[in-house]
């Protein structure tokens, strides 16, 4: 239906007068109890979001989400797997298979050849985690981490993998995971958005699958909730500087006058996005003092720069970006994501994932020790991993030194930290090929649940009623992973 008309047919005299008194008396008393509140919601203040309050105590009161975008071998980072090495070579039998679906880059291959990881693996920490020799920055905070063996999804191609586990559908319009926690909860800072988002660039010198703004999209909610994308050359976000020949003062004068201008659609149109519109040109014209002082490192000490990595001064690195993830949850936002491509190894695996894991490595341990210094652990969720794994046979020709994996969505490893998680463990096991889960499964949507609950979301009762249902993020099923929680 046409909005307008819509709008017109639902607005009717007595339902009119009857919201234009609620909402006169409801701001008056709101202002007359505490007029700081009624004035910072109308200049685009800080929020709480449509839930008001979390339905439990939350454990943790942000999140810091590390996408690996490409989807790392969980065989050559976390899942040891010993045994294959006495099979090297050796087609991967059938009875493990039992005819699951194989990607169509592998579908014609005449045989499956197991290619064991050629990477040492040592146990760490007091909690003898196993990790692979490429992470030892990792493997030095193992006692921090929760590592989980045992995700898996149904999607087995990348796009659709990514928009699952970030949005809880394989189909692309729904909400993102950043975009339903800025619904629910709100944002935390005035001056900068609820939910932001980083791209990092990566060392693996080759072709990555491309992503899509709607990874962090608000789908279905207001367009308010979606994720902010950061720019590492330029202005961090575009159009935010003045154009030449505009000052602060003009800039005031036009954003008070189109305000001016929304406001009197909004009452004739009723439209929420002009609402939004207005909200969000507020938001813009606070970031443009807040974004450079956040983006301004200089002011860290040698130590914590020397901490992340040779890296952290290049603007849009991996340990760059992890550095303004803590300097963005010291301002309280909400939600921080960080992806960073590359990880898609279909050939020559173990060059490109020691690149890989360079860029990575030391500064995703150094974000979990930062936090911890500052005593942000203890209630920032950070959240590691990617799609799905990675197949034990070979893609294409197997050497000694040489091998490529193929998208594996039955088992892989992602690894969970900080607010709401118990440190120093391991959950969920695979087979002897990492090939199929024996113990302790974890569904992606499982995850997502757990992540909400760790925020003081019930992941249930977090729903927005689009085309006559009510949608959430687990969408139909997904349980809370009880015993990976503190």
């Amino acid at each position: 239906m046409d909005p307008i008309r819509e709008f017109e047919l639902l607005q009717t005299r007595r339902h009119f007068f009857g919201r234009t008194a609620g909402g006169i008396g409801t701001a008056a008393l709101a202002s007359l109890l505490n007029p700081q509140p009624a004035a910072a919601a109308g200049s685009g203040g800080a929020d709480h979001g449509v839930l008001g309050t979390t339905h439990f105590r939350p454990k943790a009161k942000r999140i810091i989400y590390l996408f690996m975008s490409g989807a790392p071998s969980q065989l050559d980072l976390f899942d040891h797997k010993p045994k294959m090495h006495e099979m090297a070579g050796v087609d991967l039998p059938d009875s493990v298979r039992k005819g699951q679906r194989l990607t169509t880059m592998t579908s014609g291959q005449a045989k499956f050849p197991i290619a064991p990881s050629i990477f040492n693996f040592r146990q760490h920490g007091e909690s003898g985690a196993v990790l692979s020799e490429l992470l030892p920055y990792t493997a030095s905070m193992a006692d921090d981490i929760c590592f989980v063996k045992s995700i898996h999804t149904e999607a087995i191609n990348h796009d659709p993998a990514i928009t699952y586990i970030q949005t809880g559908s394989q189909q692309p319009g729904r909400p993102s995971v950043g975009a339903w926690l800025s619904y629910g909860l709100g944002r935390g800072n005035d001056s900068l958005p609820g939910f932001v988002v980083l791209q990092a660039s990566w060392s693996a010198k080759r072709a990555a699958q491309a992503l899509y703004n709607r990874l962090w999209g608000a789908g279905f909610l207001p367009s308010r909730h979606a994720g902010v994308s950061l720019r590492s050359n330029g202005d961090p976000v575009l159009y935010l500087s003045n154009p030449p020949g505009v000052d602060d003062g003009t800039r005031r004068q036009m954003l008070d006058a189109l305000s001016s201008l929304n406001r009197r659609t909004l009452a004739e149109i009723g439209d929420p996005e002009i609402a939004t519109r207005i909200e969000q040109y507020e938001m813009a014209y606070r970031m443009q003092s807040s974004v450079p002082e956040l983006t301004d490192i200089s002011g860290e000490s040698k130590a914590t720069l020397e901490m992340y990595g040779p890296d952290v001064n290049k603007p849009g690195t991996f340990a760059a970006s992890c550095l303004l993830a803590r300097r963005m949850i010291e301002r309280d936002v909400r939600c921080v994501q960080i992806f960073i491509r590359g990880w898609d190894q279909h050939g020559n695996l173990p060059n490109d994932i020691r690149a890989q894991c360079s860029d990575v490595d030391q500064p995703s341990a150094a974000l979990l020790k930062d936090l911890k210094q500052r005593g942000l652990l203890e209630d920032t969720l950070v959240v590691w991993g990617g799609e799905f794994g990675r197949t034990i046979y070979s893609q294409g020709t197997l050497t000694k030194t040489n091998y490529g994996r193929d998208h594996h969505p039955r088992c892989y490893t992602m690894w969970l930290a900080g607010g709401g998680i118990k440190p120093g463990m391991t959950w969920g096991k695979t087979d002897d090929f990492s090939y199929n889960i024996v113990e302790n499964p974890v569904h992606v949507n499982d995850l997502n649940a757990t992540i909400l609950h760790c925020l003081g979301i019930d992941h249930k009762r977090l729903t927005y009623r689009y085309q006559g249902r009510d949608f959430r993020l687990t969408d139909v099923h997904g349980n809370i992973v009880h015993e990976i929680l503190a």
